[in-house]
């Protein structure tokens, strides 16, 4: 088995592993809320966001708060899981001895 075998290729972009860090230390998040946090455009959190959904790793809860829309995020068990199995490969990868 290699070093980097659970390094995994959907967290590669500091988008989504920023969403994923998000969503794994907190209940859950909505829209906004990412968008503050991560400094991004809404249409570079929508396609990241549309990414990690369409792996499962999260769910996507839209509502109404009085009239306004509120989209809400919460990581699924496989997106806790598949992240902590990357953070686990990395951390590993970091204390690999050199050679």
């Amino acid at each position: 088995m290699g070093i980097i075998d659970n390094i995994n290729k959907l967290f590669d972009h500091r988008i989504r592993l920023g969403i994923m860090s998000i969503l794994v230390v907190n209940e859950d998040a909505d829209f906004n809320r990412l968008k503050e946090l991560l400094d991004v455009t809404d249409g570079n959190l929508a396609s990241h966001i549309k990414a990690l959904e369409q792996a499962e790793y999260i769910l996507v809860e839209k509502s109404f708060v009085g009239r306004k829309p509120n989209t809400n995020y919460t990581a699924t068990k496989l997106g806790r899981a598949e992240f902590k199995k990357h953070i686990e490969a990395l951390e590993k990868l970091i204390q690999k001895p050199k050679i």
